[in-house]
C-alpha cells in the first residue's frame, strides 16, 4: 500500500500543545483501508509455504495476549529477539479515528520482547487466519513474518505482526507527556485508547511477562486517569 508521509495543517486537536520536536499525528486524508483483494493476496502469501496437516504458531505482544478471538491448543511464553514491543502504530480504526488515532502496540525493529505464543490446530488454520487477518491487516500498517521465538519447550517459527516503518502510521520520537495525551484521550471502534493499554499491561502482568517501560508508563497513567489496573 503506498501512503504518503504527511500532515495537514491545523489537524491535530487545538487543545494539544506540541513542541517543536514531537511530530503530529498523520493527516486523515492519507489513511484507507486495504481491500479485499489486497487483504486476501497478503494472507496468501503468508500461508504460502503453509501445508494442510499442519499447526501454526501465532506470537501476541498487545491484545493478542488477552484477547487473541481464536481456539488455542496451547500457548507459551515466548521471546523473540530483534524486535520490541512500542507504542508506535497510529490507531485510526480500533482505538482512534483518522481525526483523533490513538495508539497501539507494534513490533519495532531492535531489542527483544516477551510476549506469548499460541497453537491453532491445522484443521482451524483457514478459518481462524482468516479472522485473524480481518482484526490486525485492516490497513497495510503490519508486515506479517514468521519469527523464531525461543520458549520453556524448545524453538519455535511463529508469526507475528511486525511494524511497517514505511506507512504513515508507524509513529516516533512522541514525548512521555504527548503519548500519554494521546492514549488518554483517543477512542476507536473497540473502545478507549487507555483502556487497551491498561488491559495489555495487566495481561502481561498476569503472565508473568515483565515490560519495564510499559509499567512506567502505566504508573503515569495511573496518576491522570481513573481507570485502574490491578
Amino acid at each position: 500500500m503506498d501512503i504518503t508521509r504527511h500532515c495537514c495543517g491545523g489537524a491535530h486537536n487545538v487543545n494539544t500543545v506540541l513542541s517543536p520536536d514531537t511530530p503530529a499525528h498523520p493527516c486523515s486524508a492519507s489513511f484507507r483501508l486495504l481491500t479485499e483483494a489486497e487483504r486476501r493476496s497478503s494472507l496468501e502469501a503468508s500461508l504460502a509455504d503453509w501445508k494442510p496437516h499442519q499447526d501454526i504458531w501465532v506470537y501476541g505482544y498487545g491484545s493478542l495476549i488477552w484477547r487473541p478471538e481464536f481456539d488455542f491448543a496451547e500457548k507459551r511464553i515466548a521471546l523473540l529477539h530483534g524486535y520490541h514491543r512500542a507504542l508506535c502504530l497510529w490507531s485510526r480504526v480500533n482505538r482512534g479515528t483518522p481525526d483523533q488515532p490513538g495508539l497501539v502496540f507494534g513490533l519495532d525493529v531492535g531489542g527483544s520482547c516477551r510476549g506469548m505464543a499460541f497453537r491453532i490446530p491445522a484443521a482451524r488454520v483457514p478459518q481462524d487466519m482468516e479472522a485473524l487477518w480481518r482484526r490486525e491487516m485492516p490497513s497495510g500498517a503490519y508486515l506479517p513474518k514468521w519469527l523464531t521465538c525461543r520458549t520453556s519447550a524448545g524453538s519455535i517459527k511463529a508469526l507475528a505482526f511486525t511494524m511497517n516503518r514505511n506507512t504513515d502510521a508507524y509513529v516516533r520520537g512522541l514525548s512521555t507527556e504527548r503519548l500519554i495525551h494521546i492514549v488518554r484521550n483517543a477512542h476507536g471502534s473497540y473502545g478507549p485508547c487507555v483502556e487497551y493499554v491498561l488491559e495489555t499491561a495487566q495481561a502481561l502482568k498476569h503472565s508473568n511477562i515483565h515490560d519495564k517501560r510499559l509499567q512506567a508508563l502505566v504508573s503515569q497513567l495511573r496518576e491522570s486517569t481513573d481507570i485502574a489496573v490491578s
